[in-house]
């Protein structure tokens, strides 16, 4: 029996050594760590691999195959619409949220409301965001709605992870997915933004090809098994269970 093969947002990918047990992920665009084999029971082909959501729905949409991919919620959505997915197989495995990290000892701001947050943001003697990334995105028209757009000084990476401007010193403060911002060394994630302003992504798995190892594989990224590697990881799971 083969087994399948798995294409996967990088916005998704655990840091460490807790990418998504037991597959191979190969390097697509230069996403760190993203040719290191996963130690363990590797089960799972190799083919197929991580790179940015909206290079993978580029991909899948010229024809590129795959047994399971794991995406934003919306792409999986848009790919089930156009057919490329097969309908009723989106499962949701974990949700993401966006966060504030400093450098390792650094001092860490209170970020627990809106209000502080705020002051944080203009305390900071330089905040680094993505320019590309939806979290990125999400944070510039943040800083429009906070009212502080043309306050904040902000060092906007055009590309990668922005907690790597902690450990060059040239931000005091990086705004990207919490998961992201833990795959960077020397840095501590502060914790999630407030509430009130949070945006969390869904990232959901799906099937192209029906197969039996491809739907034990779903079965196995909702299990009970996998929650802990997502929360050590920076992510929620989507699913019911144990705390």
């Amino acid at each position: 029996m083969s087994s399948p093969s798995v294409s996967i947002s990088n916005r998704w990918k655990t840091p460490h050594d807790h990418d998504p047990p037991a597959v191979h992920p190969r390097r697509h665009g230069g996403d760190a760590g993203a040719d290191r084999p996963v130690r363990g029971r590797n089960r799972y082909s190799d083919r197929g691999g991580f790179a940015p959501t909206v290079a993978l729905l580029e991909r899948l949409r010229a024809g590129e195959t795959a047994d399971v991919v794991i995406l934003t919620a919306k792409g999986i959505d848009d790919l089930i619409a156009e057919g490329v997915i097969r309908s009723g197989t989106r499962t949701d495995v974990a949700l993401s949220f966006v966060g504030v990290a400093v450098k390792a000892g650094g001092a860490k701001p209170d970020i627990g409301s809106v209000a502080a947050f705020r002051a944080a943001l203009l305390a900071a003697r330089s905040v680094a965001y993505s320019k590309i990334g939806a979290s990125g995105i999400f944070f510039a028209g943040l800083l429009d709605r906070l009212g502080i757009a043309d306050s904040v000084k902000t060092c906007v990476v055009p590309a990668g992870f922005t907690a790597e401007r902690l450990v060059t010193g040239e931000a005091d403060l990086a705004i990207q997915q919490i998961s992201e911002l833990m795959v960077v060394p020397g840095i501590e994630v502060v914790g999630p933004l407030p509430p009130d302003i949070q945006t969390v992504a869904t990232f959901s798995a799906a099937l192209l090809t029906p197969s039996s190892p491809a739907e034990t594989l779903l079965g196995f990224l909702t299990s009970p098994a996998i929650a802990p590697v997502l929360r050590r990881s920076g992510l929620e799971p989507a699913f019911p269970g144990p705390a």
